[in-house]
């Protein structure tokens, strides 16, 4: 298995040939840096861990040289920090059983250039070399901007399949915006509850980014209680850990569904629903 950078790594925790790994994959999650998969996709790690007749993939499609570091870390140069990167989300893998790790290695730069032929290169293997029963990616609404422009390489690699080849579910994950802004009824609530060892476990692997001076171990599982208990107003909590999702199914299975138009008619749905419940009550 090979992609357009020279450093890109690929992994199979259990050992075995990449290529059949990644055409077993039920569940595939594509996303902008190391670490952004255990903080906002666990419910997929979860589904597959343990399990014979599920396989999860992970995609991590940048290098990581640009993160924040403090600390121990402070003195770290971003080549060596791309090493370090790279070994955790490996560690990772094993610790939560990844059928496959794939770790492309593009600077963000690259990521954001629309029609960069590497980045589009690597999407149409990986896209092309499964079938996912259900996909993971980051959600337009955002405020990172590699996370969108990885989210729009995405939507442009699986609008490139032939209809047949698509998965049949996209969700699209909180990052640095959360999703409990969306209409309830266009939530995706996501359990999260299961193995809270294994989930600690996995965001802590990450200590570039914990020590480095982003407590992301506290902030992400402080944002999955949250969700659980602030899900509904008038019902007890159904469980206590809940990863929000936006559903980009729509995107996927219309091809002239502009993504721009999407994203903000979640934003005007939300605004519709705060003037009408003001206007009620003679706001």
């Amino acid at each position: 298995m090979k992609f357009s950078r020279p450093e890109a790594d690929v992994f199979v925790p259990g050992g075995g040939d990449a290529t059949r790994a990644l055409a077993r994959t039920t569940h595939l999650c594509v996303i902008a840096h190391q670490d952004d998969i255990e903080i906002n996709a666990y419910p997929a790690v979860a589904e597959c861990f343990g399990r014979a007749d599920r396989f999860f993939t992970g995609v991590v499609m940048t290098d990581g040289a640009g993160s924040a570091r403090t600390g121990k870390f402070a003195q770290v140069t971003d080549a060596e920090m791309q090493l370090i990167r790279r070994d955790e989300q490996r560690a990772a893998a094993v610790l939560g059983n990844y059928n496959l790790q794939l770790q492309l290695a593009h600077p963000s730069a690259d990521v954001k250039k629309a029609g960069h032929t590497g980045v589009a290169a690597d999407m149409a293997a990986i896209f092309g070399g499964c079938r996912p029963e259900v996909v993971y990616l980051h959600q337009p609404a955002d405020k990172h901007d590699t996370h969108v422009a990885c989210f729009l390489r995405c939507i442009e690699a699986l609008r490139a399949l032939p209809r047949g080849q698509r998965p049949a579910r996209v969700f699209g994950v909180e990052g640095w915006r959360n999703l409990d802004w969306l209409m309830d009824q266009e939530k995706v609530a996501m359990d999260a509850s299961a193995d809270p060892g294994l989930a600690a476990k996995l965001i802590a692997v990450f200590e570039s980014q914990i020590a480095g001076g982003k407590r992301y171990d506290l902030a992400a599982m402080g944002r999955r209680l949250a969700n659980a208990t602030f899900f509904a107003s008038h019902a007890t909590d159904a469980t206590n850990a809940i990863s929000l999702a936006m559903d980009l199914t729509p995107l996927v299975a219309d091809d002239t569904l502009n993504v721009r138009d999407f994203a903000l008619g979640h934003i005007e749905r939300l605004r519709a629903d705060v003037a009408a419940r003001l206007e009620k009550f003679g706001g």
